[in-house]
């Protein structure tokens, strides 16, 4: 085969997957469209399946979308907003960016007041000390880490220490699903606005950052929850 007709196949390949990803997609969005009743899911069963999407392979940019997806949902009600996000291989120090999401206010939306930064691993006092640098001279108030691993008692104390050291700058470390039940259970009402803007965000996403597989994971397992809480009772 000549290297024109192969490309061509290539090319011919690439757009069949992407049509067949597009239609199962698709179908996917119906059914879920035709099972979601009246009744939202209930805070728990969200938390539920962030925690079972967050356990797949290949999830680190998930925390992102979660937490951008709270201050959509919810931050207007206190004047914030999120900074549209950079991409998902752009490292701070090409973008100027104070984290991996950074939160604005309505008032002055040049002036960056929080900033979250994710970590697939355990926090470690080394990543706070790495985080410092950025932080002074910025107008932060408030750095969050959110981790999806367990947050040692020890890196608490630490990130508390800073915040004399930074002069009113408050350092905290939470993890992911903690940090999704807090907003739920505390903006109850704002729960089927939340899942709407994960997965608005989610399927947005591009597949470098985000596989397809993942997409038709959290779709699957959100039908299978939909239509268990719209089965009648018997």
């Amino acid at each position: 085969m000549s290297a024109t007709n192969l490309l061509a196949e290539a090319f011919r390949l690439l757009i069949l997957m992407r049509d067949e990803a597009k239609q199962r997609r698709a179908t996917q969005l119906a059914s879920l469209a035709a099972t979601t009743g009246t009744l939202p899911l209930a805070a728990e069963p969200i938390i539920t399946l962030i925690e079972q999407h967050l356990r797949l392979p290949h999830t680190s940019r998930l925390p992102v979308l979660l937490v951008t997806a709270a201050y959509e949902a919810a931050g207007a009600l206190w004047g914030e907003q999120v900074k549209p996000l950079n991409a998902h291989n752009a490292a701070d120090s090409q973008t100027g960016a104070v984290g991996d999401v950074e939160i604005i206010t309505a008032a002055n939306d040049a002036q960056v007041t929080t900033g979250f930064e994710m970590k697939m691993k355990s926090v470690t006092r080394e990543d706070i000390d790495a985080a410092l640098p950025k932080l002074v001279g910025r107008g932060v108030k408030h750095y969050v880490f959110i981790t999806t691993s367990p947050v040692e008692a020890e890196i608490k104390a630490y990130a508390e220490t800073c915040y004399e050291l930074l002069s009113g700058i408050e350092i905290v470390v939470l993890d992911c699903v903690s940090f999704v039940r807090y907003f739920l259970h505390l903006f109850h009402s704002r729960r089927a606005d939340f899942l709407e803007h994960y997965q608005r965000l989610l399927l947005a996403e591009p597949s470098s950052a985000v596989r397809q597989v993942l997409k038709e994971a959290w779709l699957a397992m959100r039908l299978a929850a939909e239509s268990r809480l719209a089965e009648p009772e018997e």
